[in-house]
């Protein structure tokens, strides 16, 4: 931590808007979400930016299709010396850092949708790469590689984080006890909340499971 902010004002001082961080990914969570030690010996957990693969671990959705294959394919990165970028939003609301993980000249983001083993995920403002990754992922489906052989694959239960409808505005979350909260914008913490799924009105948040915030 004290590296990561150590860098962090060396850039703000510099005038720099990109900044990256150096270290080892040391252990894997599942397919998106890995620990990376840095040369100082601190560690962080990373959350890969602008992708979402299968569940393995989820409370209430326990395991998808290839969700294994997803988090072995991440796994084979363990031990190799990787380089973060980050974006404008640092951190996601489990203090995870937000990263476009490097392994030498190619990104994991991209080689894990390449794959066909995530989904393009956006959590505006982390958005630089967006156009690239649907291309990658448009070809994956094509393909019909990983999640893209099942038929009709979607992440129904999570939901899109992307609406479908401007005028839908009711935000869905699941935190992480597996609760499922919608919020609409009167909702006390609507601004912070990031949406795993977007509704038009409240009697559809309720009918696909959701409950209001207490």
């Amino acid at each position: 931590m004290k590296r990561f902010i150590f860098l962090v004002m060396i850039l703000l001082l510099s005038g720099c808007q990109e900044s990256s961080l150096t270290g080892e990914i040391i252990y894997v969570v599942d397919g998106d979400t890995l620990d990376v030690q840095f040369e100082d010996g601190t560690e962080e957990r990373i959350r890969l930016l602008l992708i979402d693969t299968p569940e393995t671990k989820h409370p209430t959705i326990g395991v998808e299709p290839f969700g294994p294959e997803a988090s072995e394919f991440t796994s084979q990165f363990e031990g190799d010396q990787v380089e973060l970028e980050l974006d404008v939003s640092e951190r996601d609301r489990y203090g995870r850092l937000l990263a476009y993980v490097w392994l030498d000249d190619q990104m994991l983001n991209e080689m894990i949708l390449k794959e066909g083993l995530a989904r393009v995920s956006v959590y505006p403002p982390n958005t630089k790469y967006v156009d690239e990754f649907r291309d990658i992922e448009r070809k994956a489906k094509t393909d019909e590689k990983g999640i893209w052989s099942v038929e009709n694959y979607q992440h129904a239960d999570k939901g899109s984080s992307e609406k479908s409808d401007e005028s839908c505005n009711i935000k869905g979350n699941i935190n992480s006890r597996g609760d499922k909260i919608y919020h609409t914008e009167s909702s006390a913490y609507y601004e912070q909340t990031i949406p795993e799924e977007w509704f038009c009105t409240e009697a559809d948040a309720i009918e696909a499971g959701f409950r209001a915030p207490r």
